[in-house]
């Protein structure tokens, strides 16, 4: 029996009243009706030809799928990939596995389209498809797509089950195409097991099946799938190629965008195309009649003003603390995001680094901003130097790494701006060289350095001076009085005794000023500028900065001060001589030349180049300035032979007018043999009694007190040149007789 059969022996042909009436055969309506009320009214079908879901005719598609690119010849900074690939196609060695890695939006999928049109091209497979035939219209942008092209979204297909799934349909041949081409996009979401289950199928797959994998993580597709495929790495498109393009929309949209709008658009897609696309949709989406203006975009995109970039650099350079908290009290009072300033600024200090080093940098393209701002960044480059914007730089990205997931940003944006203001508060050389770079815009240090060829002329007195005698400056604290009487008193060089006129040339004594080896009183020195030193002063400081050089690294210090001595210092160069090659390698070997540099600082204030020059008379005596010779008298004065005695003379008047054991003394009487302590062409020790009388003679006149009634004042002495009184002095006697300087100790240098 039938199941017809079954039900009409059962109920006949008329079911029974009872059954018509059941609830459980009313429809769901009226089921729905008896439990609710009143069902609400269908709605009313759509006309003919139109569907309610249909967005409006003129409703335009976003600009990135409006303008996706359909051959390889439009996608843009990508050649290293674009060309291989159409090579690969015009020699027809198309492999059966492909690995598209890179970042987002910079044309992973869209090449993989193009590259699967191309294939499937009833013309092709050709480096451009055609855009006629069937295939090429379907996968062309805004098309139905091929059913022989199958994109698989791995982030939600990519288990092992879908990669089973997927492999037990790769066998079936394409319906209309030449390949059956899968495109797995986010590749890297593919667990482990699926793609161990798609490794025999990519490995060796059917002659009508190609394999396209995107991925922004290449490192998480596994190696054996990595090894079976061609990796082509896409990269992000540098800026002038996008902006470049992004202005050949916006003409095809007919809207007008401001010229300084298209870098920020540039900067916030950060290389992506898609991105980039989006941020401009955007901005088209809200413009003006007039277009799209740069105080809208900035508005829009949250990036900070330039004029407000421009008060914060100019008073971090000024050194204005009320000016740069203000600027801060804006960028919080009008709703900015205080990471986002710092970001802003970092970038303006990078910029100011990069014309502090490039003068052109904006014609070369190494910064990309406008015509009228370049003028500006030089400025401002040139204002704060490129130290104090390194270490600012380096302030603000230590800063933004502190202000993540903080709850104060404004604190930490302060914070970060006081330490701009104080050099002082980094205790590293970054911050020492900002200190450095600031002395000098304020002390003018460059145009002191301009005048350094006029100041350097008294540098041979300056290296003669020697090493246990007074510094220029102490010989100053004796009154000027008595120097002014001996000035006055003494007659010009050319007053030079008759029996010496007849004396070969060779034997003519040298005029005063090199005729000793001390240097000139400090007050014939012409001033230096201020904030200028030059060769003479650092010569007369060599001995602090060896100093301090001694209290950093000793094996330089007894390197330098054994070895080197001051050359020349001009245009922020210091010249130091050595006496051998070797001593100039070793001291261009090692940390000589940072430990001398901060010892300059330390000691005298400057930051100096440092260069070296092998000059074999180099040889500084200890405490690494010049000595005189310890023979009696200087070596271009030849003294007399043993054998010879010097000639009999008179006693001048100042001989006879000296004091007891003060200055020159008296020939001895007729008859008697000159002792041998008063023999006049022996130098005497330091601590000899002409010394002690000389002591004696000058205490009266420091105390405020005259000479004795033994000493007239007005009595005339013989002049300073004559080189009977001079031949046989010792340089104590030398240095007490012509600047009443006082000898405390000599040291004798071991060679």
């Amino acid at each position: 029996m039938s199941e017809d059969e079954f039900d009409e022996g059962r109920f006949g042909e008329d079911p029974p009243a009872s059954f018509e009436q059941a609830p459980f055969e009313q429809a769901p309506f009226e089921q729905e009706e008896a439990l609710w009320g009143d069902a609400p009214a269908a709605p009313a079908p759509a006309a003919a030809g139109q569907q309610a879901s249909e967005p409006p005719p003129d409703a335009p598609l976003a600009l990135y799928r409006r303008y996706r690119p359909d051959t390889f010849a439009e996608v843009i900074g990508q050649d290293h990939v674009t060309a291989p690939l159409q090579r690969a196609l015009a020699n027809n060695r198309v492999n059966h596995a492909y690995l598209f890695s890179g970042p987002r939006g910079c044309g992973k999928t869209t090449s993989a389209r193009i590259l699967a049109r191309a294939l499937n091209c009833e013309k092709g497979p050709a480096p451009e498809p055609c855009g006629v035939c069937r295939s090429c219209r379907d996968l062309a942008r805004g098309g139905p797509g091929s059913i022989d092209v199958i994109e698989i979204d791995a982030a939600s297909h990519g288990g092992v089950d879908d990669a089973r799934d997927l492999r037990e349909r790769a066998f079936f041949a394409p319906v209309q195409s030449r390949y059956k081409i899968y495109i797995v996009d986010e590749a890297h979401m593919v667990t482990t097991a699926g793609f161990n289950a798609l490794l025999k199928l990519v490995e060796e797959p059917p002659p009508h099946v190609k394999f396209i994998f995107a991925t922004t993580e290449p490192d998480k597709v596994i190696g054996t799938i990595r090894s079976r495929t061609h990796h082509y790495p896409f990269r992000l498109v540098p800026p002038k190629t996008l902006s470049a393009y992004l202005a050949r929309l916006c003409e095809a949209e007919g809207i007008a965008v401001d010229s300084t709008v298209l870098p920020l658009v540039v900067r916030a897609g950060a290389g992506s195309v898609r991105d980039s696309l989006s941020v401009l949709d955007q901005l088209l989406g809200g413009a003006e009649d007039s277009g799209v203006s740069y105080a809208q975009a900035t508005a829009l995109l949250g990036y900070t003003p330039d004029s407000l970039l421009d008060e914060i650099v100019d008073a971090f350079a000024a050194g204005d603390g009320g000016a740069v908290f203000a600027g801060v009290d804006k960028i919080i009072e009008v709703g900015q995001d205080p990471r986002r300033f710092a970001e802003d600024l970092l970038r303006r200090l990078r910029d100011l680094l990069v014309v502090a080093q490039v003068p052109d940098a904006v014609a070369s393209g190494l910064i990309d901003v406008a015509g009228d701002q370049a003028e500006r960044l030089r400025s401002q480059a040139a204002a704060l130097g490129p130290g104090e914007l390194t270490r600012g730089a380096e302030v603000i990205a230590r800063g933004l790494t502190d202000m993540r997931g903080t709850t104060a940003p404004r604190l930490h944006l302060e914070l970060m701006c006081s330490r701009i203001l104080l050099p002082g508060a980094d205790v590293d050389d970054r911050g020492l060289h900002a200190r450095l770079d600031r002395l000098e815009r304020r002390i003018g240090m460059d145009a002191g350095r301009r005048s350094e060829p006029q100041t350097a002329a008294p540098s041979g007195a300056e290296n003669a001076r020697p090493a246990g005698a007074p510094e220029p400056g102490s010989v100053e604290t004796p009154p000027t009085e008595d120097a002014g009487r001996v000035n006055e008193a003494s007659p010009p060089p050319a007053e030079a005794p008759a029996p010496r006129a007849a004396e070969p040339p060779a034997e003519t004594p040298a005029p005063p000023a090199a005729k000793t080896p001390e240097p000139p009183p400090a007050e014939e020195t012409p001033p230096a500028q201020p904030g200028a030193l030059n060769t003479a002063e650092v010569r007369r400081l060599w001995p602090d900065v060896l100093e301090e050089v001694k209290r950093l690294h000793r094996f330089t210090w007894i390197l330098v001060s054994q070895n080197a001595q001051v050359a020349e210092v001009l245009d922020g160069t210091l010249t130091l001589a050595m006496p051998n090659a070797g001593a100039r390698e070793s001291f261009g070997r090692g940390r000589g030349e940072d430990v001398l540099r901060e010892a300059l600082v330390a000691a005298l204030g400057v930051d100096l180049r440092i260069t070296t020059m092998v000059d074999s008379s180099a040889a500084p005596a200890k405490g690494g300035a010049s000595r005189p010779a310890s023979r009696p008298a200087p070596p271009e004065r030849p003294a007399p032979s043993a054998d010879q005695a010097p000639p009999p003379r008179q006693p001048s008047a100042r001989e006879s007018s000296a004091p007891p054991g003060g200055g020159w003394q008296g020939p001895p009487p007729q008859g008697e043999p000159p002792p041998p302590d008063d023999d006049p062409w022996r130098a005497a020790p330091p601590t000899s009694d002409r010394s002690a009388a000389a002591r004696e003679r000058i205490r009266p006149t420091r105390a405020g007190g005259v000479a004795s009634a033994d000493q007239p004042e007005e009595e005339p002495e013989p002049g300073e040149s004559d080189p009977v009184e001079d031949a046989g002095a010792s340089h104590s006697e030398l240095l007490s007789k012509h600047l009443g300087a006082e000898l405390i100790a000599e040291e004798p240098v071991e060679r």
